[in-house]
């Protein structure tokens, strides 16, 4: 069998510990695959991974080049720049080749782009990134095996679904829909946009979210925000990851994330799991973006499906 090509570039913002994205190439490596890194993948400028041009040279170069699998090296911020001024037609040929578009934070942006631009043909996976995932220092506990297995699997065509455990009251659940969503800050800053996906595309969907440094009161304003624009009731469910990283407030008194889940639950008629592992977190997994999913639930078990 033919190794898998996979090539690292920086759409975003500016690899800050060129060590990481070291490890991460060699760990790639030894996991089979041909890894190529971008040339411009260790540019800087300001806080960006090289200027606008050389990030959407980056991006356009490897579309063009359309290995198996197009991974980040990181999040951060940048992709919004550069949002009215891909090639999407170029991107979606890619996908059509075999191109595997693979992560998540800031990638979110590009995801849903393909998902505005060129609908379901264009799918891509949310998942793991070179330096986050893959160049964490051994000290801080290296790679997490469940990512790197879930990743691999789903590159090869292998993972059919992935299971975790979410809280009672859902048992028999069983729902069908397009799995989509991502960053929930970088949701948002779609939402109006053309740039935001038709919603004949992800009207009766699956949306998974997840965050990092927003405060409980901030993820709560940001649902409200896609309820109140009528996104989050016509879901067929609505599934929660890792919102982690942020600061509890001495004005919190008890309100904390539980909180935002039982009021998002009062508000809508949709079902709201969490527990999903994915995020900001050491151990993700990797999942479908646009493409037809099956959920199910039994006890508190959840497996979705494709």
């Amino acid at each position: 069998m033919t190794a898998l090509s996979l090539h690292v570039f920086s759409p975003s913002g500016v690899v800050a510990q060129p060590a990481a994205l070291t490890r991460a190439i060699t760990r790639l490596k030894a996991l089979g695959l041909q890894v190529q890194l971008d040339a411009s993948a260790r540019a800087r400028h300001q806080r960006l991974a090289g200027s606008d041009d050389v990030r959407l040279a980056a991006l356009h170069r490897v579309a063009a080049a359309a290995p198996s699998i197009a991974m980040p090296t990181r999040g951060g911020y940048g992709l919004t720049r550069l949002l009215d001024r891909i090639d999407w037609p170029l991107l979606a040929r890619s996908v059509e080749q075999g191109t595997r578009w693979v992560g998540h934070s800031d990638f979110t942006a590009l995801q849903m782009g393909l998902l505005a631009h060129a609908g379901a043909r264009a799918s891509s996976w949310a998942g793991p990134m070179a330096t986050d995932d893959f160049g964490r220092a051994d000290d801080a506990g290296g790679v997490d095996e469940v990512t790197r297995d879930c990743f691999i699997e789903a590159m090869t065509g292998e993972l059919e679904a992935v299971g975790f455990r979410t809280e009672p009251g859902f048992d028999g659940l069983a729902v069908r829909g397009r799995l989509w969503g991502g960053n929930l800050s970088m949701l948002l800053s779609l939402l109006g946009t053309r740039h935001w996906p038709a919603a004949r595309l992800i009207r009766g969907g699956v949306l998974f979210l997840e965050d990092v440094n927003e405060h409980p009161y901030r993820v709560e304003r940001g649902l409200l925000q896609l309820h109140q624009a009528g996104v989050l009731g016509t879901q067929r469910a609505v599934v929660l990851g890792h919102f982690s990283g942020w600061k509890p407030s001495p004005l919190d008194r008890g309100f904390k994330l539980k909180t935002v889940v039982a009021h998002l639950r009062s508000q809508l008629p949709v079902p709201v799991l969490t527990g999903l592992p994915f995020g900001h977190v050491a151990t993700k997994v990797t999942l479908p973006v646009g493409r037809s999913v099956q959920l199910l639930v039994q006890g508190r078990d959840v497996l979705i499906g494709w």
